[in-house]
């Protein structure tokens, strides 16, 4: 409950702000629910543990949307609440179970009949600049980032040491995941694997 009060202000495009006060560092002003909730910690551990799980369905939210993670808070906390009063009156928690997942495979079908694929340039900007806090230059800085980058690239979002925001394309390919041994590294100083006129696979 106490996640889901700090984090509910901030559903939807007039979403308010939320301050995060860190120790040794500046406050951080925020309006996206995964990033309030990896930053809630309680003492009491049976109540942190209660804050892992809906923390889980935010990151989850965040890793295969990108967005939506204050709605699915909020959707986690009143799922919990309302199974454990219906668990506590001697619904058996398993039926409930099987009952939550219908639910979700009928709710993902209506959704999925229902929307709408995204084309338009001015559409995915309109998206974006609601994913940023009604930023229009960013939403739109980033509908220029797609249209350049394609649907399959790859875009990253730094912190600029000035105060201009700027949009830097690199081409070329980037792998997600790291070496799969540390004897691949041929330059122990940087960290690095340089290799020259290697042969490539691609199936």
């Amino acid at each position: 409950r106490i996640m889901v009060k700090a984090i509910v202000v901030t559903l939807g495009p007039r979403g308010r702000n939320v301050v995060i006060g860190k120790r040794n560092r500046s406050p951080q002003v925020v309006n996206d629910g995964v990033t309030i909730a990896k930053e809630i910690k309680l003492r009491n551990p049976i109540a942190n543990t209660g804050v892992s799980l809906i923390r889980q369905a935010a990151s989850k939210t965040n890793d295969v949307a990108g967005d939506g993670t204050t709605t699915s808070t909020l959707l986690a906390h009143i799922i919990v609440k309302e199974g454990m009063k219906n668990v506590t009156a001697g619904a058996n928690p398993v039926s409930l179970k099987i009952g939550i997942e219908k639910a979700t495979k009928y709710i993902v079908e209506q959704i999925n009949e229902y929307a709408k694929p995204i084309e338009s340039i001015n559409s995915i900007s309109q998206i974006a600049t609601i994913s940023a806090g009604n930023d229009i230059e960013v939403g739109s800085m980033i509908a220029e980032a797609l249209k350049k980058v394609g649907r399959d690239g790859i875009i990253s979002l730094e912190e600029s040491k000035s105060r201009e925001t700027e949009l830097k394309v690199t081409e070329g390919m980037r792998f997600d995941k790291g070496y799969i041994s540390p004897y691949f590294i041929t330059s122990p100083e940087k960290m690095e694997v340089q290799l020259v006129e290697p042969y490539i696979l691609l199936t």
